[in-house]
């Protein structure tokens, strides 16, 4: 344990998140993703779901102010304009910890190829459908740096 570092980033997603650069995205995805197959790091979080796991990630990750979109969800299937409570949910998380982001909608298979491109996948257990989130990382200021 580390004091201040939110308890379900485990060292391997701590890494990640850590060595991440502006503008490289990351993945939280459910347990119905094909997060072993697309490219990127795959990281388990066995037995948490992905609300949890994006507030975990966004309470140390800012997201890109530089870019009109920096977070993204996957569009359902044959019905575009609804939204599933857990995407109503993560863009709920995305405004308290995040800022005035809006969380926009995407079809199914160009979801998955940004994904292809991300800096990792998080693999959760997420048993809710259309559980899946991308977030693009922004810059860290100065001022929220630790200073000793």
């Amino acid at each position: 344990m580390l004091k201040g570092i939110h308890p379900l980033l485990g060292p391997d997603l701590l890494h990640a998140i850590r060595t991440m650069g502006h503008g490289d995205d990351i993945v939280i995805a459910d347990a119905n993703f094909p997060a072993g197959f697309l490219g990127p790091k795959v990281i388990r979080a066995d037995g948490v779901d992905a609300v949890a796991m994006t507030e975990a990630v966004l309470a140390h990750m800012p997201l890109d102010t530089f870019v009109p979109q920096a977070a993204w969800r996957m569009e359902v299937v044959g019905d575009p304009a609804a939204v599933p409570e857990i995407c109503a949910t993560f863009q709920d998380v995305v405004h308290r910890l995040a800022g005035d982001f809006t969380v926009h909608a995407v079809e199914r298979f160009a979801f998955y190829e940004m994904a292809r491109k991300a800096a990792c996948i998080v693999a959760t257990t997420e048993f809710r459908l259309y559980g899946n989130i991308i977030l693009k990382k922004g810059v860290v200021h100065p001022h929220e740096v630790y200073r000793v």
